[in-house]
């Protein structure tokens, strides 16, 4: 697996996993009518193209294919976060997590933030994401439950023996 660049040209190929992920992968915490407001067949292309290269995310490759894509920004707000439905369970969300975690390193971030799906909150929390505050989103003039989830981050290196407590 490759963990690349956003390249500019792959706004479509990213929508498909877009769409692939909530309509596969979110449809047991809600309902269609939810999950059609959030990721909807019919939808602004040149928007979206606009978001992703304001976003420009991290794209995970397996073998040629596109399989998930995830953004980090400045702030360590993560946007996006998506893996292909078809490329669910097989270690693409955990090399995009890892990937953030090491670009945050590289940027001094102490923390990371997100905006995360009742069917992303495991994944989350699994890597060591807490539940900050749970929200009601109105998308299309539908709601949607998600939960703002928050994740510290130690310094590199930050754990050093106290000289002053002698040896145990």
């Amino acid at each position: 697996m490759l963990i690349r660049e956003y390249i500019p040209g792959e706004e479509a190929i990213l929508r498909d996993v877009f769409l692939s992920s909530v309509h596969q992968l979110a449809r047991a915490h809600y309902t269609r009518e939810q999950i059609n407001a959030w990721a909807p067949a019919i939808y602004d292309r040149d928007r979206w193209h606009e978001k992703i290269a304001a976003i420009r995310p991290f794209v995970a490759v397996v073998g040629s294919r596109v399989a998930g894509y995830a953004d980090l920004q400045a702030s360590g707000y993560i946007d996006h976060f998506f893996v292909s439905g078809e490329f669910a369970r097989r270690g693409v969300g955990s090399a995009l997590m890892r990937h953030i975690h090491d670009v945050a390193e590289d940027r001094g971030l102490s923390n990371l933030s997100a905006n995360v799906s009742l069917a992303a909150e495991g994944f989350f929390t699994w890597h060591g994401f807490v539940v900050h505050v749970r929200q009601s989103v109105a998308v299309m003039d539908v709601t949607l439950s998600n939960a703002h989830m928050v994740k510290e981050l130690l310094p590199n290196n930050s754990f050093k023996p106290n000289p002053l407590r002698g040896s145990a």
